[in-house]
């Protein structure tokens, strides 16, 4: 379960971008995160992974209260949340396989897990046959499908995708949006901030709205109205 806890998030006088936020997402549930720009959401996403701190309240995961964990130990923290980038993020001197393994080599796995697990991830993104292949050599769907399973490849509980399909055709955007929903289907949690009101209204999951910092809808089964 991830809690926030009546959070905000101050970085000047003038400037609040998460206020007094109050918010329960359940393990295995798919969220949206949505509201127009300057809303808040990758200020949210920046607290969950622990990349910001909040000014003031508390932010749990399972039951851990993530602002007392020591710099030394966020790496474990964020072992457990996956992320997904509008610009993919991927290291352009390495193969779509090297990308994807290197989320477990930098954790010290043993090399056939690494080799395994890397393998089965890309099967899952459909990218199995692509693994050979450096980032200037795949298409834009391809590289956020590898940013996908590179997120993926560290079993995580919460994988969590921010404006995942900004950069892509519809088309494309759409196959990132089903393999979201097959890896929560799969038991993962998924958190999914976008701006796009088709990709919200044709989900029929939970959306959490939020304007100028705060939350003003939260529906089981909610609309991104513009």
């Amino acid at each position: 379960m991830i809690f926030f806890d009546k959070v905000s998030k101050i970085y000047s006088p003038s400037v609040t971008a998460i206020e007094d936020l109050t918010l329960k997402i359940n393990p295995k549930e798919f969220c949206s995160v949505v509201g127009p720009s300057g809303a808040g959401k990758s200020t949210l996403l920046k607290l969950l992974i622990s990349e910001e701190r909040p000014s003031t309240g508390r932010i749990f995961i399972h039951d851990q209260d993530i602002n007392q964990i020591s710099r030394r130990r966020l790496p474990y923290l964020r072992r457990k949340i996956g992320m997904v980038f509008q610009d993919y993020k991927l290291l352009p001197t390495k193969t779509a396989f090297e990308n994807v393994a290197f989320a477990l080599e930098v954790a010290g796995v043993n090399d056939r897990i690494v080799e395994d697990d890397t393998r089965q991830v890309l099967e899952i993104v459909g990218l199995a046959d692509k693994g050979s292949q450096f980032p200037d050599e795949l298409s834009g769907g391809e590289k956020q499908r590898i940013a996908l399973a590179r997120a993926l490849v560290s079993r995580p509980d919460v994988i969590v995708a921010d404006e995942p399909t900004g950069n892509l055709d519809p088309l494309n955007g759409w196959d990132i949006i089903r393999l979201l929903i097959k890896i929560n289907e799969l038991g993962t949690t998924v958190i999914l901030a976008t701006h796009n009101q088709e990709i919200i209204n044709s989900l029929g999951r939970r959306v959490i709205t939020l304007e100028k910092g705060r939350l003003v809808s939260d529906e089981e089964k909610g609309q991104y109205v513009l």
